[in-house]
């Protein structure tokens, strides 16, 4: 994946750049409509793929070393990354990425066969913007993506041109250092209605029967002042927010599933929901595993600090 470069320095870079990244909605997308072929089903459940919400930290961290994101603080979810493929009941064939940044009026899906990248941050050392993960796109796939949305009459478009964002190619770039699977993004709706992107999760649920692997990108504490108060020291009360709403995320997932998305979808009513999530884009990927999780019991195979505070991983299945 390339050299590992140094940076000393604040929060303020990836403060800046990840805020503005998170409101980048990219170009309109193409509604044509599309239909494609199923891909091979397998229906035996010990096969079928599981469905994961992922932290993929700040910024492009796997690449260099930060004081307040590199280094050992980011050891134990680079392990847990990199370990993402040996647990599966089978090799993916394709990765289907929902980040955190990328945000359209419509269901959006990545259908170049060669996605560029996308380096949608900023005040960082120039070889940040040299990072590749040329991993193929997966454009028949994409169109199965398009014809389940509209099976579900989800409102949906196409982008040919969009790149990996960095919130999928910090997760998949460690997780897939090879870069040799075809992959692509699906985007959230505006609005970050959690109840529908539990019902796109449902719809999409069918492309774990077809060696999918359906990977949901955020972070389950997201709220940058925070991140600079725990990084300056004033930590207390920004530590026991996020580990308030963790500690509540985590034991709403043990909950059945419409318990469990009866939770996701009054989350605001958490304990320091707002606190931890002053905008919600980071969380709603959460709500897309969740709906292709279907009634599938969920576990948490990471849990621990990320940039110093609480945050998780949710697998469903």
């Amino acid at each position: 994946m390339g050299r590992t470069y140094t940076r000393r320095g604040t929060l303020g870079a990836l403060a800046a750049s990840m805020a503005a990244a998170c409101y980048g909605k990219g170009p309109t997308p193409s509604t044509t409509s599309t239909k494609a072929e199923p891909m091979t089903t397998s229906r035996d459940p010990a096969a079928r793929m599981p469905t994961l919400y992922v932290p993929h930290g700040g910024g492009p961290w796997p690449w260099i070393d930060m004081d307040f994101g590199g280094g050992t603080s980011m050891a134990p979810l680079r392990r847990y990354l990199e370990g993402l493929g040996t647990g599966l009941p089978a090799p993916a064939k394709a990765l289907l990425v929902v980040s955190a940044h990328w945000e359209a009026p419509v269901v959006t899906v990545q259908s170049s066969p060669k996605p560029p990248m996308l380096y949608d941050y900023y005040g960082f050392p120039k070889a940040s913007y040299e990072i590749q993960w040329p991993a193929p796109g997966a454009p028949e796939i994409a169109a199965r993506v398009r014809e389940l949305l509209g099976r579900a009459n989800i409102e949906h478009g196409s982008d040919q041109t969009r790149g990996f964002d960095h919130g999928a190619f910090v997760v998949t770039g460690v997780a897939y250092p090879q870069a040799d699977i075809p992959t692509f993004q699906v985007s959230l709706r505006t609005g970050l209605d959690p109840a529908e992107h539990i019902a796109i999760g449902r719809a999409l649920a069918p492309l774990r029967d077809e060696g999918v692997l359906i990977l949901a990108s955020g972070m389950s504490y997201h709220n940058m002042a925070g991140f600079r108060a725990a990084a300056s020291g004033g930590r207390a009360s920004v530590v026991d927010d996020a580990r308030a709403f963790d500690d509540w995320l985590t034991e709403a997932m043990g909950h059945e599933a419409s318990r469990r998305e009866r939770s996701l979808v009054e989350w605001a009513a958490a304990p320091r929901a707002r606190a931890c999530h002053p905008r919600e884009e980071h969380l709603l990927p959460l709500m897309v595993a969740a709906g292709a999780g279907e009634a599938d019991a969920a576990s948490i195979p990471f849990r621990g600090d990320v940039m110093g505070l609480a945050t998780c991983a949710v697998q469903f299945g």
